[in-house]
């Protein structure tokens, strides 16, 4: 039997209470083991562990595609177009405010993906996007 493959990530958090209501609550993701300063939550079947920190946390650089600036560092998700639609009606509910607000990006063009970005409460971008045809996922 194969398992599919898994993400581990490890990133800063500057106030660990800020990020289990993000993580847990607004996106839903079910928290694992945890310690006084960090917390391991599942993100679609994937290991993030938010690690608290004591220095301020956030986006330093940002890189123009396709009309955004776009913020890097980033880690997000590629999700099927439906939990894509889900999630950005989740965020707007929550009065999380965008980045980059959800929208088509290289439409009609190879890579056409649905794409949005978020700042954590401790300043981690995320992006999160939907192709609508998987083979074009790497599409030149």
């Amino acid at each position: 039997m194969t398992q599919r493959p898994r993400f581990h990530l490890a990133f800063p958090v500057d106030d660990l209470a800020a990020a289990r209501r993000f993580y847990g609550e607004i996106l839903g993701c079910p928290e694992g083991r945890s310690d006084d300063d960090w917390v391991d939550f599942d993100l679609h079947g994937h290991q993030i562990v938010a690690h608290r920190v004591h220095t301020p946390t956030g986006v330093r650089a940002t890189n123009p595609v396709d009309g955004d600036d776009v913020p890097v560092p980033h880690f997000g998700l590629l999700l099927d177009p439906d939990a894509w639609r889900v999630l950005a009606d989740r965020l707007i509910a929550a009065g999380v405010e965008f980045v980059i607000e959800p929208h088509t990006r290289f439409a009609g063009e190879p890579g056409e993906q649905s794409t949005m970005f978020v700042l954590d409460p401790c300043g981690n971008a995320l992006e999160f996007k939907a192709f609508a045809d998987d083979s074009m996922i790497f599409a030149r």
